[in-house]
């Protein structure tokens, strides 16, 4: 019986347990301030790049013994492919890495914060951590001779002069570290191979080598605005439910590494800082941050992001297919309009450069941002959100913006645009964005709103892409 009681009392805090930190949501009003200061920002970049860029194959996940799609070796013997994917460190030389370029490019994109990654699954540092050899400053990459060796002090630096936020990706697993692949055992999927209840010592190891990287990076690298951790299959058992309990692999061992301990020392090195535990949702949990897709809802109840690749593939390929312009700006569009900023990704090249097509595109995004950021920046949604072709968005001042999302093959606007039942607002003479010409919104005999495009406007719109109206500012009255 009292083992029973015992028993009941254990499941009982568990469940309390989850339930208090499932909702232990940030209320720190300093950093839910600059949680809605990096929502102002709306456009972020985002690259991944490491020694697999030389392969121009899948970022990490090639080593990784899972049978998917992103894991293939092409047939290859997996040891002697691992082993090789290893030595990879002894060719890498970037010798074309410019990060004053990239963060120019961003910058005139209209990007207004970056996130690198420092570290993904595979282990390789592209930072000077003391904590391993694996990393672009070992005196067995020819690149540590370079004195721009240091690729994440470049790039953050690089993108500070700019202004930019500075975001540190970091994998929370590691298959290069022992104390997580450990060699005695075979490694079946990508979570730790070892039960951490039987190997404490390891385990404590294997988070104390991660709490340093960390602090490295909160020590050592300027001001850093977001620490953007990846790998949620590293996560507490609180936080596991139906959807998240598969990805802690076929042995269901639990990688809690001590979020409050890192987070605290984190937020000691760098005040504000906005953390990112992607998928633990909880209180290091800052914003969310779906990846390759849009939330189909009109509007969340969280801070989010999307973080989506530019190519389909988030690292290097030398004939990876760039998403059109066309298709990014109505993706940026579509996700301010529903609150969220867009993390666009680049996987720059083994020889430190970035595809063409990755730098046309940048190019004529910002052609579009030149015109058209007022619609963009420091708004929010406002209700119906969209109506058709047509998404809205709010500036604090109550300003609406009308963004028309045009056909790839649409050159000329159409004569009359239907915004449908979007409240309190003036009939009259409303402004392009970039154009001169009088444009009249009135209510039709439906009571729907409508803008009226004369003919010149018509055939010589100021942008491709899409194409934004100021409806002026709402009222609370008709």
């Amino acid at each position: 019986m009292k083992q029973f009681f015992l028993l009941l009392i254990g499941l009982f805090w568990s469940l309390f347990a989850h339930a208090q930190t499932e909702k232990d949501f940030e209320t720190d009003t300093v950093i839910t301030r600059k949680i809605a200061q990096w929502q102002d920002l709306k456009f972020g970049f985002m690259m991944h790049w490491g020694t697999y860029s030389q392969w121009g194959v899948v970022e990490s996940w090639s080593i990784c013994s899972e049978d998917e799609d992103w894991c293939s070796r092409g047939g290859k013997d997996y040891n002697e492919y691992v082993k090789q994917y290893k030595q990879l460190k002894e060719t890498f030389n970037p010798v074309l890495f410019n990060p004053e370029k990239w963060a120019q490019a961003a910058y005139e994109a209209g990007m207004r914060y970056v996130v690198f990654t420092a570290k993904h699954h595979d282990g390789f540092c592209m930072f000077d951590s003391k904590q391993t050899n694996y990393k672009i400053t070992d005196k067995n990459c020819p690149f540590s001779s370079n004195p721009k060796s240091d690729i994440t002090k470049e790039i953050f630096n690089a993108f500070r002069n700019k202004n930019f936020w500075i975001g540190a990706y970091f994998s929370k697993p590691d298959w290069n570290s022992d104390d997580y692949w450990a060699h005695e055992w075979a490694t079946p999927d990508r979570n730790v191979n070892y039960d951490p209840k039987k190997h404490p010592e390891r385990w404590e190891r294997f988070c104390q080598f991660t709490y340093e990287q960390i602090k490295e990076l909160m020590s050592n690298y300027g001001k850093i605005d977001i620490l953007w951790l990846d790998g949620g299959w590293v996560r507490p058992e609180w936080s596991l439910n139906e959807e998240t309990r598969p990805w802690i692999g076929c042995k269901g061992w639990i990688q809690d590494i001590n979020m409050e301990k890192i987070a605290g020392m984190a937020r000691q090195k760098q005040k504000n800082l906005l953390i990112v535990d992607r998928t633990v949702h909880g209180k290091y949990e800052n914003y969310r941050t779906p990846e390759q897709q849009i939330p189909e809802k009109e509007i969340l109840d969280y801070p989010w992001e999307t973080c989506m690749s530019m190519a389909s593939s988030w690292s290097y390929s030398a004939t990876d297919t760039y998403k059109s312009t066309n298709k990014l700006i109505h993706t940026l569009a579509d996700v301010v309009s529903k609150g969220g900023n867009l993390l666009l990704n680049v996987g720059p090249g083994s020889d430190g450069e970035l595809h063409p097509d990755a730098y046309n595109r940048m190019k004529e995004i910002g052609e579009w941002m030149k015109i058209n950021e007022k619609a963009i920046y420091q708004t929010r949604p406002v209700a119906p959100y969209k109506n058709g072709k047509v998404r809205f968005t709010r500036l604090p001042d109550g300003t609406i913006f009308a963004i028309y999302l045009a056909d790839k093959d649409e050159t000329q606007i159409p004569s009359a645009i239907e915004l449908g039942n979007i409240q309190h607002l003036k009939a009259g003479n409303i402004r392009m964005l970039g154009s001169k010409y009088n444009v009249k919104l009135k209510k039709t005999e439906s009571g729907k709103w409508e803008i009226n495009i004369p003919k010149d406007l018509q055939q010589n719109p100021p942008c491709k892409n899409a194409w934004v109206f100021d409806l002026g500012k709402q009222s609370h009255k008709n």
